[in-house]
């Protein structure tokens, strides 16, 4: 396989918890509308790119999160933001938001997401809030 690399425009949307409804003796379990949305984003953005076949070998993922740098940021901070030397250390999580974006490219670029064997995730903040995805 190739290097494929491309951008989801946008805040990410972390994975937020399922919702869980009872009916008789049974348990509905369902993802909240935010989770189901941006991973369908996700999906329309990704089959833009996506190769003719599902990829079936392993694959390196490399996400790069962009958060949006907050207003309340001084001009110092702001340009620390800029640079990289600030990074986002505040919620959400960094797993929770890789996970809504591996979640959205399965079925698109690869079946399960049992086929990613390295996984490399950063958050950093810039102006221009967006995900950058590599596979390998």
């Amino acid at each position: 396989m190739n290097v494929l690399t491309f951008e989801i425009p946008g805040d990410v949307q972390a994975q937020q918890r399922p919702k869980f409804s009872r009916f008789g003796k049974g348990v509905s379990v369902r993802d909240p509308k935010e989770s189901k949305d941006y991973k369908s984003f996700v999906r329309l953005v990704a089959s833009q790119v996506a190769p003719d076949e599902l990829i079936t070998e392993e694959i390196r993922l490399s996400i790069i999160v962009y958060r949006k740098i907050p207003k309340s940021f001084s001009k110092k901070k702001h340009q620390q933001a800029v640079d990289g030397d600030l990074r986002p250390t505040t919620k959400p999580d960094i797993d929770n938001l890789v996970k809504g974006i591996k979640d959205g490219l399965s079925k698109v670029l690869w079946h399960d997401d049992s086929h990613v064997t390295e996984l490399i995730a950063r958050k950093l903040y810039s102006d221009n809030p967006r995900a950058v995805v590599t596979l390998e």
